[in-house]
């Protein structure tokens, strides 16, 4: 495979994993599919998980990589290296794309290891309260579904977080994959400048049809 066939195979998957990070982010602002905890939020009552709020998906794993993925995917439009200039290019649109996915992966690494803002209640607390009660867990919550119960409201939130967070942290993880290949690609088209050889000139394609 060609350089240049190469960027086109890492820039449409990096298309679906940045438009996947950007709506997993959004999706995180509505627990339980409600705006009411994005409005109390808003309005200075800890509502939305704080991990949320830092854009890892929409600006890390989103926009960070969907502007190197178009560039990526223009230096593909002849099927080749040649344009050694923007395939030298990409090398540094690619290094942007790994900046953002692996702000993406620690974003999402930290929410789910902190777990979600909930009203929740344990058996020592005669009030129920806002807060993070998972968040000197260790992560150890994920795989103590009945800890869970603790969290009251938004309902399921979270499933809801685990969820959607393990899917940023997934797509960060083959964004920054993708991106490593193209500065690898990049590289190798800086350097070759053609795909599979010297291009046969028109000249010596009619020279050869004669006997």
């Amino acid at each position: 495979m060609c350089t240049g066939a190469c960027s086109k195979f890492v820039a449409i998957p990096l298309y679906v994993l940045a438009a996947v990070s950007i709506i997993c982010n959004i999706l995180l602002f509505f627990p339980d599919f409600e705006t009411e905890y994005a409005e109390a939020d808003r309005q200075g009552m800890p509502r939305i998980t704080q991990e949320v709020k830092y854009m890892g998906g929409f600006i890390g794993g989103g926009i960070m990589v969907l502007i190197p993925a178009i560039h990526i995917h223009l230096t593909s439009a002849n099927k080749c290296c040649a344009n050694r200039c923007g395939m030298f290019l990409s090398i540094g649109f690619a290094a942007a794309g790994v900046v953002g996915a692996v702000y993406s992966l620690s974003v999402s690494s930290l929410g789910l290891a902190n777990g979600p803002t909930c009203l929740w209640k344990n058996q020592f607390e005669l009030i129920p309260q806002w807060g993070t009660p998972f968040a000197n867990s260790n992560g150890s919550y994920l795989t103590d579904k009945q800890m869970w119960k603790m969290c009251i409201l938004p309902e399921n939130v979270v499933e809801f977080n685990v969820g959607l967070f393990s899917t940023l942290l997934v797509a960060a993880c083959v964004e920054l994959v993708l991106c490593l290949i193209q500065m690898v690609n990049g590289l190798f088209g800086c350097i070759c400048g053609a795909c599979g050889g010297k291009e046969v000139r028109p000249e010596q394609t009619k020279g050869s049809s004669m006997p």
